[in-house]
């Protein structure tokens, strides 16, 4: 099955790096490295897959994630792309991630499939950088994910569980399900409504054993004014198309930290 990988990034010069040397491993077909804003720089890395660079320009409203990914999948598919990987560029994929994928995208019992596999986070990275092999040692699995054997496809209901850090589904079921919504700008909110969208056309969805990516660790930017506001924009537009508030653990925490004022009993949420 030919393989794409579909990376977005914006000022993540050093983890596309160690992303890249991750996929010479076992690389794909193809990766498609879309820049937001700016063309992505790639350094030399011997055994890198074939890779395909665009750029997409970068709204004052914050990074276009959805947009992004969008365009990626697009140059994927237009080169000849039968299954796609969506990787974020802090995640260094295992040596098995792309074969269990492609297993799973093989061997699903009901279509469309968003095929998800666990994450793994890092500690911050030594002097030198992480180590070549053994980051399933140092990784913690997300408490909040189920995390199945090895070899195992585990079907999943809660699709707000799905993360668009590391999935899959074959390029037939991306044009079935029709991409991520666009009117999404900025940091949240664009992947629960990608899933909810899925599951309405009544796709499934599997955590795929195996398929473990690891999360280059960094600070976390989401209490940044800039993304406060895309938050809050964007928990609105998905309030909007489906009733009910996404990222209700992020908006509590901001109005714990008294950020924003967040009560989903009276449908309120606004920047404090």
């Amino acid at each position: 099955m030919r393989t794409a990988v579909v990376t977005i990034t914006h000022r993540r010069d050093r983890h596309l790096h160690r992303q890249r040397a991750g996929l010479a491993a076992g690389p794909p077909d193809l990766h498609v490295v879309v820049g937001m804003g700016e063309e992505p720089r790639l350094a030399a890395v011997r055994g890198a897959p074939p890779t395909r660079m665009l750029c997409v320009p970068l709204p004052a409203e914050g990074l276009p994630l959805a947009a992004a990914r969008n365009a990626g999948a697009e140059a994927a598919r237009a080169a000849g792309a039968e299954l796609l990987v969506w990787l974020d560029v802090d995640c260094i994929p295992d040596p098995r991630l792309l074969p269990r994928y492609a297993e799973a995208a093989g061997g699903v019992p009901r279509r469309p499939a968003l095929l998800c596999g666990p994450v793994g986070y890092l500690p911050p990275a030594p002097p030198g950088g992480y180590p070549p092999d053994g980051l399933g040692e140092l990784a913690v699995a997300h408490p909040a994910r189920p995390v199945p054997a090895a070899d195992e496809l585990r079907a999943e209901d809660r699709f707000e569980l799905f993360w668009s850090l590391s999935f899959a589904l074959t390029t037939g079921d991306w044009e079935r399900l029709g991409g991520f919504c666009e009117d999404y700008v900025g940091y949240g909110g664009e992947d629960t409504d990608f899933a909810m969208s899925a599951a309405a056309a009544g796709a499934r969805m599997y955590w795929v054993g195996g398929a473990w990516a690891y999360h280059q660790h960094h600070p976390s930017t989401r209490t940044a004014p800039g993304q406060v506001e895309a938050i809050v924009r964007n928990a609105r537009t998905f309030h909007d198309r489906w009733g009910w508030w996404p990222m209700s653990g992020w908006l509590t925490e901001l109005a714990e930290a008294g950020t924003v004022e967040f009560d989903p009993a009276r449908d309120v949420l606004r920047i404090r």
